[in-house]
């Protein structure tokens, strides 16, 4: 998101020794830096032929999982999970970004799977400061308990929808 520095430590056996040795050194990831993306360290690669200077070291780059967000390029992916009611009528709720929430209206008649986008707030596209955009993935959430009320609410909602899955609008 914002570029860091990272300390990367490397083993490696002396081929003059044979023994193993551990080299610490410290690599800036660039800001915009994608999964996949190949980050080249001159001079921390193996030592040359006949004495010829150090190779180049080659990172590749993998994001760690985060608890919230699927990373897709620049842009981010969130799972909103909304009740049957909600997705019906509609609603505005609040969904979290990386600097800070922002309420998105969640239009009536939105069907799970849906994805809403909010432009901008995903991952830097490169250092221009240009982003990716967040999609809010909807996820309808049926209730596993129902109380006597809510059940006789679904059925008398059961009879007198005209509501058909099944059937083309």
């Amino acid at each position: 998101m914002r570029g860091s520095v990272r300390s990367i430590s490397l083993e490696r056996v002396n081929p003059k020794t044979g023994q193993p040795e551990a080299q610490t050194f410290k690599v800036r990831v660039p800001v915009g830096v994608k999964e996949g993306q190949t980050i080249r360290i001159p001079g921390k690669g193996g030592d040359g032929a006949n004495g010829g200077t150090s190779g180049d070291l080659f990172l590749h780059v993998r994001y760690a999982a985060h608890p919230d967000f699927r990373a897709r390029g620049s842009d981010l992916h969130y799972d909103l999970d909304l009740a049957p009611w909600e997705a019906v009528l509609g609603t505005t709720v609040s969904v979290p970004t990386l600097e800070s929430p922002v309420k998105v209206r969640i239009p009536a008649g939105t069907n799970n799977g849906c994805q809403l986008r909010v432009r901008g707030r995903g991952l830097p596209r490169g250092r221009d400061g240009e982003r990716g955009d967040l999609y809010v993935v909807v996820n309808v959430q049926l209730p596993s308990q129902l109380s006597d009320e809510e059940r006789e609410l679904w059925e008398k909602l059961g009879r007198v929808s005209r509501f058909n899955p099944r059937q083309p609008a």
